[in-house]
């Protein structure tokens, strides 16, 4: 079994001690993500709580696809938002994104998150029974 710890192109600098994801590879593909939340690529906060809804949702796709893997290989999401009127934003989000997938799931409301304009952050557990696929480093 192998880890390798990273932080794939397409998503923002970490603005922490911490990766966006870990991929633990063995008989399969373990990948942990990291919170992601409404920042681009470029280190830009998205203003509005369903633009960085949308935004955290590309960052999780773009650290998916990193790793060559996607939607369909999410097995856990944790998702926290400061705010309960955001709920009814992120239900559509995740199941634009999703589709029929329905995994496990924890949704939190929150005092706060680490930035005070930060709004939404999601956070993802994916698995994949091959071992091809990308690996970001």
């Amino acid at each position: 079994m192998s880890i390798t710890f990273g932080n794939p192109p397409g998503v923002h600098t970490p603005g922490a001690r911490y990766v966006h994801a870990a991929l633990v590879e063995g008989p399969g593909r373990r990948l942990v993500i990291s919170g992601q939340i409404g920042v681009a690529p470029d280190g830009t906060v998205v203003a509005g709580g369903e633009d960085q809804i949308a935004q955290a949702f590309r960052n999780l796709h773009a650290v998916l696809a990193a790793h060559g893997m996607g939607p369909e290989h999410i097995v856990k999401l944790g998702v926290f938002v400061t705010d309960r009127s955001l709920i009814p934003a992120f239900r559509a989000q995740r199941d634009a994104v999703l589709g029929p997938i329905c995994p496990c799931s924890t949704l939190l409301i929150v005092a706060g998150l680490a930035d005070p304009r930060f709004v939404f952050e999601v956070e993802a557990e994916a698995f994949s029974a091959s071992g091809a696929g990308a690996t970001a480093g």
